[in-house]
């Protein structure tokens, strides 16, 4: 993974207080921490006990904390989300993990209907406190039932943050922000990311939800991008720097809700907009940053038609090169943004 610039927040770490981690050892190290200092925390999931999580992102914390705080659920994502909520309301602090994001289907009465929305027919008397881990996106050859990026689906439900951390910088902190939240907060984690390693400060930190992040400044494109598209987009925009093109990369990180002033600030900046992401690009993430632009004042600053690039309308091919065929890639990023800005889309 192309190696990102520290986060405004990094900054304030001195190098003694950081350590490098990956992605999955920065969740685990936030988990523990959420465990250690908060009685009422608790872990559930289908295999995070003695397996350790179907990407082994749990690892050993249910030796360290228990059984009690590190419960193995029944293969029931309805039954197990259910309970998780229930909890949730009732004062405890639950991080539900799903074994893959698309298994979430199974559970989106829970999510939808009941968390998402019993803050406010109760009339703010209730809060559902609940953090909720999925597991997303392609690139390990599981196929089209276990390679979805769904982050849309549950964005479109008010009562939901929902975000996608793409560093363990940010996976680390956003997931302890998470849990402080008095909403339920919906974090989808890149499978393969986890493996990709970055500094992370020691201890407890928070990173907030909500705020957008320039990875990396330019003058002629601006590049919205979420998750592991966000890596892709640093990585093209190297090359694009190459030819004399300039681009801004934008980690979006929270979908819901979005960071609006950094997005238009850039455009206005720039004056062309490309929105990067994995998942299906019809109704994407990408379609509701299109229109807030086009919505805005922002509009008027553009000199290109925005420029989508997302998942193709198809279900994740099993066969290699099918699957990257099916998602956007840096070469992909390139042609099209090298495209949009001479003029040829």
């Amino acid at each position: 993974m192309n190696e990102m610039t520290k986060t405004n927040t990094a900054e304030i770490f001195k190098d003694g207080d950081m350590v490098e981690m990956s992605y999955a050892e920065a969740i685990r190290d936030a988990l523990d921490i959420a465990l250690t200092n908060d009685e009422r925390v608790i872990l559930m999931g289908e295999d995070i006990g003695v397996y350790g999580g179907a990407f082994q992102v749990t690892g050993d914390l249910v030796h360290k904390h228990g059984e009690d705080r590190v419960i193995d659920t029944p293969i029931s994502e309805l039954g197990g989300a259910g309970v998780a909520v229930g909890a949730a309301a009732t004062g405890l602090r639950p991080i539900f993990e799903f074994q893959f994001s698309d298994f979430a289907m199974l559970a989106m009465e829970q999510i939808c209907n009941q968390a998402a929305k019993m803050r406010y027919m109760l009339g703010g008397n209730v809060s559902v406190p609940v953090v909720m881990r999925f597991p997303a996106g392609s690139g390990t050859g599981a196929a089209a039932q276990h390679s979805q990026s769904l982050e849309a689906w549950l964005a479109h439900v008010p009562g939901l943050k929902v975000i996608q951390p793409a560093t363990p910088y940010d996976a680390k902190g956003m997931l302890l922000a998470a849990l402080e939240d008095p909403d339920p907060v919906m974090i989808f984690e890149h499978k393969i990311l986890y493996k990709s390693k970055g500094m992370v400060p020691k201890g407890h930190y928070t990173v907030p939800i909500g705020k957008a992040e320039i990875r990396r400044e330019g003058t002629d494109v601006t590049i919205v991008a979420t998750s592991i598209m966000v890596h892709k987009s640093l990585d093209a925009a190297k090359q694009l720097e190459e030819v004399g093109i300039s681009a801004e990369v934008i980690d979006l990180k929270t979908i819901r809700p979005i960071d609006r002033e950094t997005v238009l600030a850039s455009v206005r900046k720039t004056s062309r907009l490309v929105c990067v992401y994995e998942a299906v690009k019809t109704l994407g993430i990408g379609a509701e940053i299109s229109a807030m632009v086009a919505e805005s004042d922002a509009f008027d600053y553009l000199d290109a038609p925005i420029l989508r690039l997302g998942g193709a309308d198809t279900p994740i091919p099993y066969n290699p090169d099918l699957e990257k065929a099916a998602v956007p890639q840096i070469d992909d990023i390139v042609v099209g943004v090298t495209q949009l800005v001479k003029g040829e889309r």
